[in-house]
């Protein structure tokens, strides 16, 4: 058993949760079938994970690539001393090409990562969106080459 600060996860949770991240669409009484107990079964335990909020929904996966975005980046930004954070988050989200953003320790006040279509499109992001927003001292950027790993955490 593996717990969790808010929830027990036992080996038929954890079966049921692979089943699921291997492909989020497999029949609830295919894993039923595969884990030896019925469908509502399956359907209340997944209940209890959504409520835990280990799981929530499920989501397609869109390849950036297939749409043009062959450029993905990391960006570091450095704020002001007064900058206002809210204030610089929300100019972040209004730039659509910027897919995560996470607040840091380090050097850095705020890493984002960024979707492009390529170096010229990630110059004009940086330089015309991202620098220009009150509160952005400068900027340090990081070209993925390559992803090699893209995994969930190990249940």
């Amino acid at each position: 058993m593996q717990k969790n600060k808010t929830i027990t996860i036992d080996g038929i949770d954890k079966k049921i949760l692979r089943a699921l991240m291997l492909d989020a669409r497999t029949p609830i009484l295919e894993i039923a079938r595969n884990v030896g107990i019925s469908g509502a079964a399956i359907h209340q335990r997944l209940r209890k994970l959504e409520k835990s909020k280990l799981i929530s929904g499920s989501k397609f996966i869109i390849n950036p690539k297939i749409l043009g975005y062959s450029t993905l980046a990391f960006v570091g930004i450095y704020l002001d001393k007064a900058a206002n954070t809210d204030e610089v988050i929300r100019a972040l989200k209004r730039i659509p090409e910027i897919v995560e953003c996470h607040f840091t320790t380090g050097s850095f006040g705020i890493f984002v990562k960024v979707l492009s279509l390529d170096n010229t499109h990630l110059m004009h992001i940086i330089n015309k969106n991202i620098q220009t927003i009150t509160g952005v001292l400068r900027t340090e950027s990081l070209i993925s080459l390559d992803q090699q790993i893209d995994r969930q955490i190990h249940i």
